[in-house]
């Protein structure tokens, strides 16, 4: 549940390090780009956003140093003298208008036609948010520049409830920033991963879009929700609903996630979404009759003690989803419950997806 508990970094990350500076590393740094759009109000002291709800986007572009030969999904922050092979440094900022930040999320899809974007969760400062993004492009090796939707959290274990306000009072705005990317031609496919209460944001955002009738825009979403932190019955109430999508809602969810448990207490023991049981025949049923994917994610490491981030070491396994999520390694079809299991020891032999219908074995 809680982003971090050590000493959380402060808007000072966010300042570009010179390419000199980066030089002696003997191994190079992977480069990156992030593409941002937050309507959190812009702090103009310290260069960073605030938790207080702006009344309009702003776009910026980032490039990351990100340090080579990582073995786990931890983010060291930079220091004054950052060194290149252990720690992420910004080495480009600058802030767009709305023309050329659609204009270069254009550029950088070039023939793909696919655009990812990531909406964080519940206590994520700007930066943290930020910087996990590039983590995840880097490990997952993505093509172009994925988008961050960073919403005004509190960035404090104190404010749930204020930040389920702020999830709820960005839906318009994510709105905004998905309609106006579907507007273009060149985009073909627009990923949504919500990640804990980012994913009941991105439902929402949808659920909106439905009633709004935009069709044209459900039509090119495929969601991705990563430990949704939303209540079963709400979920249910939002397909309902948005009916059935072209491109199946697929849910990465795990039993032992402690953050999840600790919301489900917060809203009076109510079930979330993300702490389902594939092995419940009434799941599995469920996932078949409203056309979800269901995947349990348990058997990937988590680097948080709760469960919780498991979504951010799945970045390096982003090939094997994508050929899960195409249907190609499942003889189920491409809706139902799945588990992503592990192939005897994780350093012999990666994590793969198992590609069956958890109960058909």
């Amino acid at each position: 549940m809680l982003a971090g508990c050590a000493t959380r970094p402060s808007p000072d990350v966010l300042k570009p390090v010179h390419l000199s500076q980066l030089t002696h590393a003997e191994e190079a740094p992977v480069s990156v780009n992030v593409l941002v759009a937050t309507n959190r109000t812009p702090d103009s002291i310290r260069g960073g956003f605030g938790s207080a709800w702006a009344d309009k986007l702003t776009y910026e572009q980032y490039g990351f140093s990100v340090p080579p030969g990582r073995k786990d999904t931890a983010i060291t922050y930079p220091t004054e003298r950052p060194d290149p092979e252990r720690q992420f440094a910004v080495i480009g900022r600058k802030q767009l208008a709305k023309d050329a930040f659609v204009e270069e999320v254009l550029r950088s899809t070039q023939n793909e036609g696919t655009v990812g974007i990531f909406v964080h969760g519940y206590n994520y400062s700007y930066q943290e948010a930020l910087f996990r993004t590039a983590q995840i492009a880097a490990d997952a090796n993505i093509p172009g520049s994925p988008i961050l939707f960073s919403w005004p959290s509190a960035a404090a274990v104190a404010g749930y409830v204020a930040d389920r306000d702020a999830a709820l009072s960005s839906r318009s705005d994510l709105d905004s920033l998905v309609t106006s990317l579907s507007a273009s031609g060149r985009v073909k496919r627009i990923i949504l991963f919500g990640h804990s209460m980012g994913g009941f944001l991105v439902m929402e955002t949808v659920r909106q879009l439905k009633l709004q009738h935009r069709d044209d825009v459900i039509g090119k979403l495929a969601v991705i929700l990563a430990a949704p932190d939303i209540d079963i019955d709400v979920f249910r109430s939002q397909l309902n609903d948005i009916g059935r999508m072209p491109a199946p809602i697929s849910l990465l969810v795990s039993k032992d996630d402690s953050a999840l448990v600790a919301s489900s207490f917060i809203a009076g023991e109510r079930a979330r979404v993300g702490r389902l049981d594939i092995d419940d025949p009434v799941i599995r049923d469920a996932a078949l009759k409203e056309r979800l994917r269901v995947i349990d994610i348990t058997s990937i490491r988590a680097s948080d003690g709760l469960g919780h981030d498991r979504y951010a070491s799945l970045a390096k396994f982003g090939a094997q989803l994508a050929s899960f999520e195409s249907g190609k390694r499942s003889s189920a079809g491409d809706v139902g419950a799945y588990v992503f299991d592990a192939a005897g020891a994780a350093v012999a032999s990666p994590f793969r997806l198992a590609g069956r219908v958890v109960g058909s074995n």
